[in-house]
C-alpha cells in the first residue's frame, strides 16, 4: 500500500503527522533563535583586539603610550581597558557605568533594551514561535475533526427519530468508514421500520376483509341454521384467516435473525420437491437423482409449496418444474402458462402484500407467499427471482447452495 494512500485512509495517522510537523517546526524555529542568542551573548563578551593607546598630560607630554586591551565583564558594569606600555608595565584603566543613558531615553527605553538583550530576547522569540505553530496546526485539527461534528450531529438527530437522516461521506479513513457504515445501518433500520408499518397496516386491511364477511353472514343468518354453502364460505374465510395469521407469523419470525425456526439438517430436495409436484399434479424435470442441501426442512418445503400454489393460481395450463445442480448451487425453476410479469414489477411481486394489478381479488392469496420464498432463500444463503418463460408465462427461480452453512 502506498504511503500516501496509508495516510489518506488512517485519521490517527495525519493528527499524528500534524502533530510532529508542528513539533518539528518548533524545534527548527527554537534551534535558529537559540543559535541567535548565542552568537549574541558571544559578540558582547568576546574580547575585542588590542587597539593602541597613548595617554597625555595637558601639556602634550606623553604618560603612558601601549596597547589597551577590552577586559570581558557583564553588560552594565562599566568598562575596564588593560594597558601594556612600551617598557612591559602593566596599567588598568577603569571608567564607571554611564548612569545618565537611562535618565536621557527615559525609563521605558532603559526597560525595552532590558527586556530585548539575551537571554530574554529569546524568551519572548520562543514564545512567539509556539503561539504561531499553536495557530497554525489548529485549522489542520480543526478541518480533520469537523467530519467527526457532523456524524455527531447526523446520529444525534438519527436517534431523535429522524430515520432518513445520512450523513456526507469524504475520504476513504476511519471517519469516512464509519460514516458509511452508520448510513447503511441507518438505511437497514428505516427499511426494517417501515416494513414493519408496511405489515402492520396491510395485515390490519387484510384482516379486516374476512372478519367482517363472516360477521355479515353471521348477522345474516339472524339465528337460523346456516346452509351447507352458507358455511362453506364460512369455513373458506375461517381457513383465509388462519393461512394469513400463519403466514403473519412465520414472515416476522425470519425477519428476526435470532428466532429459532428449526433444525438444521441435509434435505434431500429432490424427494422433497418430488412431493409436492404430486400433491399439485405438476411436471417434474431432475437432472440428477438426489440433491442435498442443508437446511430446515419444513421452510424449504414451504419455498416449493408457495412457488406451486403461486403457479397454480396464475397459470391457464400445466405447471412444470425442472432441478438441477448449477455452479455449485441446487435449482429449482418453477415455470407456468400464465400471463407473465412485466419486467418492471419483476422485484415488487416479492414485497409483502403487494399483488398485480387485477389480481388482487383472487381467491387463496395474501401477498405475502413470494415474499416468504425470498425471506427463506435468504435465510438459507440463496436466492429467488423471476424469469420470463419462452412461449409466455412466467418462471420463478429457487437457488440454494449445495453446503451451506452450519446454520440457517
Amino acid at each position: 500500500m502506498p504511503l500516501i494512500h496509508l495516510f489518506s485512509r488512517r485519521l490517527y495517522l495525519r493528527i499524528w503527522l500534524a502533530v510532529v510537523g508542528g513539533v518539528a517546526v518548533l524545534t527548527l524555529l527554537v534551534g535558529w533563535a537559540w543559535r541567535v542568542a548565542a552568537e549574541q551573548n558571544a559578540q558582547q563578551q568576546a574580547a575585542p583586539p588590542a587597539r593602541e593607546l597613548v595617554l597625555r598630560d595637558g601639556l602634550g607630554n606623553t604618560l603612558v603610550a601601549g596597547l589597551a586591551t577590552r577586559v570581558p565583564g557583564p553588560p552594565g558594569e562599566g568598562l575596564e581597558l588593560r594597558i601594556e606600555s612600551e617598557d612591559g608595565r602593566a596599567y588598568s584603566l577603569q571608567l564607571a557605568p554611564r548612569a545618565n543613558r537611562g535618565e536621557r531615553g527615559g525609563r521605558g527605553r532603559s526597560e525595552a533594551a532590558f527586556w530585548t538583550r539575551a537571554p530574554f530576547g529569546f524568551v519572548w522569540m520562543l514564545g512567539l514561535v509556539g503561539l504561531a505553530v499553536a495557530v497554525g496546526v489548529f485549522p489542520i485539527i480543526r478541518r480533520l475533526f469537523k467530519r467527526l461534528d457532523v456524524l455527531q450531529h447526523g446520529v444525534q438527530r438519527f436517534g431523535e427519530g429522524d430515520l432518513s437522516v445520512r450523513v456526507p461521506v469524504h475520504g476513504h479513513d476511519e471517519v469516512a468508514d464509519l460514516s458509511r457504515q452508520f448510513n447503511a445501518a441507518a438505511g437497514r433500520i428505516e427499511t426494517l421500520v417501515q416494513s414493519h408499518k408496511s405489515l402492520l397496516a396491510n395485515a390490519s386491511h387484510e384482516l379486516r376483509s374476512p372478519l367482517t364477511r363472516i360477521r355479515m353472514g353471521i348477522e345474516l343468518m339472524g339465528g337460523s341454521q346456516p346452509s351447507p354453502a352458507f358455511r362453506d364460505e364460512i369455513l373458506r374465510n375461517i381457513a383465509e384467516l388462519d393461512q394469513l395469521v400463519d403466514e403473519i407469523l412465520l414472515a416476522s419470525r425470519l425477519d428476526a435473525r435470532e428466532a429459532d425456526v428449526g433444525t438444521v439438517e441435509l434435505v434431500d430436495l429432490v424427494g422433497l420437491v418430488a412431493e409436492e409436484c404430486a400433491r399439485v399434479d405438476a411436471d417434474l424435470d431432475a437432472s440428477a437423482d438426489t440433491l442435498e442441501v442443508s437446511g430446515v426442512a419444513k421452510l424449504l418445503r414451504r419455498a416449493v409449496r408457495n412457488l406451486l400454489e403461486n403457479a397454480r393460481r396464475y397459470s391457464q395450463g400445466e405447471i412444470t418444474v425442472s432441478l438441477r445442480r448449477s455452479a455449485g448451487m441446487a435449482e429449482v425453476r418453477v415455470c407456468d402458462h400464465g400471463p407473465g410479469v412485466p419486467e418492471a414489477l419483476r422485484e415488487r411481486i416479492f414485497e409483502p402484500f403487494y399483488r398485480l394489478p387485477g389480481a388482487s381479488e383472487r381467491a387463496g392469496g395474501v401477498g405475502l407467499g413470494l415474499a416468504l420464498v425470498r425471506s427463506i432463500a435468504g435465510r438459507h444463503h440463496g436466492s429467488a427471482h423471476c424469469e420470463d418463460r419462452a412461449g409466455g408465462g412466467a418462471c420463478f427461480v429457487l437457488r440454494l447452495p449445495l453446503q451451506a452453512p452450519a446454520q440457517a
